[in-house]
């Protein structure tokens, strides 16, 4: 009796210790909320929340696919517009020629449908920030370049309080550097080579659309020596004056005092706005390339040195793209309304085609940033002007030969056998440069 009452007791024990595991096992046990019957959540939710999980986790098409399903089941869900949006942050994250293609689109969607969601702003963003990742480098095509520099111009014109705002202004103005550093190797080619004409013509677009590119101040100079080897020193002073005046900072400030000197020009004072500018660009730490990485710079389909050395103060030009300076134009006195004036706020004014005097100063232009202290160099005077027909062909009266061009660091520029055409098809129009 006494050995059945201890097995009793023991087996006892064990079925407790048994049925204790039991119920911890049950506890631990994962319940899938999606089929428990305490679940309320609506079956678009439970559709949008899995396939947004599938994203999460690198299944791209399988989350664009239950997004899809959800956009064709339920067209009435409150989860539309994000399914529609995470599609094309999907492409977008994917990347690629072809992906970043289809993200363009159902951005551009996206903002067709829901122009007034909050999140219409960063739709428009991603739009330019697909273009911006496929820029190539400044001497290849522009496609991209072009097109993002439209979509940022378009962002900040619509959103201009939105948080993303500042970080569509940075990169306006690295698209802005990489379009001006190609049209600056085109300029330089030409100028180098000896054709004053189609130099003049890039030149012209980079100081009146891109006055914060990098090289505006050798734009400038180079402006100014073609003007002087023509024997238009009352407009070459106005070139080598804007340097003093829009670039005070700039290697080039000293040799621009030197020019207006010999040729007996008042010299202006520098612009306390450009000034500030320059100064708070020189205080602000730019990017720096790894050391590894750099060796490979050459590999790169994109542009790299450019995203880095463009200006981070100063604000962009927000006007679309007029149409470009032509060599005709700029020898006939077509496209007068490009030619003769715009400020860097950007686009063509009403320019109206007059005469500089030696020592006349370029009349003040309307425009000036948000920040009246970071005013970039350019926006408180308009290009010089170029001169009317009168003066245009009139003859050099000054016994001084023409000088050879040079480079901005003195260096003078090989003369090169250049063919230049005769054809007159435009006659009666105005001879802008007398080359």
């Amino acid at each position: 009796m006494r050995r059945i009452l201890l097995y009793s007791i023991a087996a006892s024990m064990l079925l407790g210790a048994i049925q204790c595991d039991a119920q911890i096992l049950h506890r631990k046990k994962k319940i899938n909320k999606s089929t428990d019957a305490s679940n309320n959540a609506q079956p678009d939710k439970l559709l949008y929340d899995r396939a947004l999980e599938d994203i999460k986790h690198g299944r791209q098409e399988v989350g664009r696919l239950g997004m899809q399903t959800l956009i064709n089941t339920y067209p009435d869900s409150e989860y539309l517009a994000k399914a529609k949006l995470a599609i094309a942050d999907s492409y977008y994250k994917e990347s690629g020629t072809a992906n970043l293609t289809q993200a363009i689109s159902a951005y551009k969607d996206f903002g067709v449908f829901f122009p007034f969601l909050p999140e219409a702003g960063y739709a428009q963003l991603q739009v330019a920030m697909a273009h911006y990742q496929q820029m190539e480098k400044p001497d290849r095509d522009r496609t991209h370049a072009i097109a993002a520099q439209d979509e940022f111009q378009m962002f900040l014109q619509k959103y201009p309080k939105d948080p993303l705002a500042p970080k569509a202004e940075q990169h306006l103005r690295e698209v802005q550097e990489v379009i001006a550093e190609g049209d600056y190797r085109i300029a330089n080619y030409y100028y180098i080579k000896g054709d004053k004409r189609a130099a003049a013509a890039r030149l012209l677009t980079i100081t009146q659309r891109y006055p914060l590119y990098s090289r505006s101040d050798n734009a400038l100079w180079m402006l100014g020596n073609i003007f002087e080897t023509t024997e238009r020193k009352d407009i070459a002073g106005a070139y080598y004056g804007s340097i003093v005046r829009n670039y005070p900072l700039s290697k080039l400030v000293p040799n621009a005092k030197d020019k207006l000197t010999a040729f007996k020009v008042p010299i202006p004072q520098p612009d306390p706005k450009a000034l500030a500018w320059m100064v708070a660009e020189q205080n602000t730490p730019h990017p720096r390339e790894s050391l590894i990485r750099k060796p490979l710079g050459m590999f790169r389909t994109g542009p790299g040195n450019e995203l880095r050395i463009a200006v981070r103060n100063g604000a962009p030009n927000l006007e679309p793209e007029a149409d470009t300076i032509s060599a005709t134009d700029i020898l006939t006195g077509g496209n007068h309304s490009t030619i003769g004036g715009g400020g860097s706020s950007g686009g063509s004014t009403t320019g109206i085609v007059a005469t500089i005097t030696p020592g006349e100063t370029p009349a003040t232009a309307p425009g000036a940033s948000a920040d009246p202290s970071m005013t970039p160099p350019g926006s408180t005077d308009a290009p010089p002007p170029v001169p009317d027909s009168a003066s245009a062909n009139s003859t050099p009266t000054d016994a001084e030969p023409a000088k050879a061009a040079t480079n901005p660091d003195g260096t003078p520029v090989p003369a090169a056998n250049k063919k230049e055409s005769t054809s007159k098809k435009k006659k009666g129009l105005k001879k802008l440069i007398p080359f």
